[in-house]
């Protein structure tokens, strides 16, 4: 059976955030995207969406979709992020939702297993 467009569109904005692919990434969010943080305030627009991935040089990020369920309006990706910097790292699980319309992510909310520790992790290096 031939995976969903929406699930296809889940995978590729996942290695997008994966390989920090700005390029990629702005190609699959709406102009107007709300991209909901766990733990955070959203963040609000493609371009305010591209300017947070700044300052992540040094992180190596992996990804790893266990799976994704999709339709024509949502997706639910069920994830394991691991990320490193320096002698440092850290995994964590979420679950993933988009809406997306006209083949594009016009928002994203995330749910973890433990927002304060992922909270703790990245805010260490708030500043740098």
């Amino acid at each position: 059976m031939t995976e969903h467009p929406n699930a296809a569109l889940f995978r590729e904005a996942m290695d997008s955030m994966s390989t920090q692919d700005t390029d990629a990434l702005a190609a699959l969010v709406a102009d107007d995207i709300v991209y909901n943080q766990i733990g955070l305030p959203p963040i609000v627009g493609k371009a305010a969406l591209i300017k947070s991935m700044e300052g992540y040089e040094d992180f190596d990020f992996e990804v790893a979709v266990h799976d994704v369920v999709a339709n024509d309006d949502h997706t639910v990706g069920l994830v394991t992020a691991t990320v490193k910097v320096g002698d440092q790292e850290f995994t964590y699980r979420t679950a993933e939702i988009m809406h997306i319309a006209d083949g594009q992510i016009t928002e994203r909310w995330a749910f973890s297993d433990d927002t304060e520790a992922i909270n703790n992790f990245f805010g260490q290096f708030a500043g740098d």
